[in-house]
This record gives C-alpha cells, structure tokens and sequence, in this order.
C-alpha cells in the first residue's frame, strides 16, 4: 500500500498565482483545497514576489505538504514577462526548499497531456477532467483557472508517482513470461 501523501501544486503568476492540494490516502486522491492568490493589486514587483513567498510557506503550514508540483514556465515572446514568471517561479520553489520539501517541475503540455491526453487541452477541458475525476462539486471550482492549473500540476504529479505499473520493469519478453506465469497458456 501507498503511504499517505501530501502534493501541493502551484501554477506560479505574478498576476495570479493558481494552487491546489492534493492529499492521497492510500491510492485515492482527493482535493484538500483549491485557490489562487492575486496579485494585480499590488504596484511593486518586488512585493508580489513577497506575497508569493509568504502564500506557499503559509500552505506548507497549513497543509504540511510531501512535495510540490510546480508548472514551469513557457517560452513566450515578451522576454520581461518571461523574467518575472521565473522569479514567481524562483520564490515558490525557494519557499519550499526553506521547508525542505522535494521540488518536481513539470511543462505546461505534459501537465494537460496527463489530465487530458491532449497536450494543447484549454485550461477549461484541464478543468472539466479534473472536476470529474476528483469528484470536485460545482460550488467548490473557482472561476479562475489558475487555480485548477495549480491543482492540475499536484495532479500531474500524482499520475507520474502512482503508476502501478511503473514498479515492474522487464528486460525482455522471456523476461516478462518468467515474472508472470499465470498469464502465459501453452
């Protein structure tokens, strides 16, 4: 049996920044909680950074996460947009390594490509799928997406650590026939 576990996910933005917890017992998975931090309403940049930093400690707290998942940053044409999402990133991340909680860094398409099987998913479909397969009640989803694509990453990240069938690795057929008996006829 699995050991429970903790995954905070984050989809870090200076904007806003989108988290999610996922608490797994045993091998289910189920949604602790789910929000974003805005960030608009602050001028300094500097400061946002702050308040990143002080949101992720405060949810480590709270919630005494295992690891955190985080989204990493996309190649975009605005290399100053660029720059301050990798500080969101950089603060996040440090926030945790301060706790000295396991940093698992996954890009935007294998997140939607794990939830979704589509890589180029919109961030509604990433929604959808994760609203169906954790059972996530329609008053408890926010309107902000982010916040789904920080539990998207925990989610992720969930899918990458429980596969069962990552355990058992063969070298071979004659290998695999030797490990599994029963399921070969003659």
């Amino acid at each position: 049996m699995i050991k429970d576990r903790v995954i905070l996910g984050i989809d870090p933005g200076t904007i806003v920044m989108g988290y999610g917890v996922l608490c797994v017992v045993g091998n289910k998975p189920k949604v602790e909680t789910l929000g974003i931090l805005k960030l608009d309403k602050y001028e300094d940049h500097y400061l946002r950074l702050r308040k990143i930093f002080e949101r992720v400690t405060g949810l480590i707290d709270e919630y005494y996460p295992d690891e955190l998942a985080i989204e990493a940053p996309f190649f975009g044409k605005n290399v100053q947009s660029m720059l301050k999402l990798g500080r969101a990133q950089g603060v996040a991340i440090s926030a945790a390594l301060n706790r000295d909680i396991p940093i698992f860094e996954y890009a935007p398409l294998k997140i939607k490509m794990s939830i979704t099987g589509n890589g180029k998913a919109s961030k509604e479909q990433v929604a959808g799928m994760l609203q169906r397969f954790l059972h996530i009640p329609d008053d408890h989803m926010l309107p902000q997406m982010d916040a789904t694509d920080g539990l998207a990453a925990a989610v992720c990240h969930y899918f990458q650590t429980n596969n069962p069938m990552s355990e058992k690795k063969y070298t071979g057929w004659k290998d695999y026939i030797n490990k599994n008996p029963g399921k070969v006829k003659k």
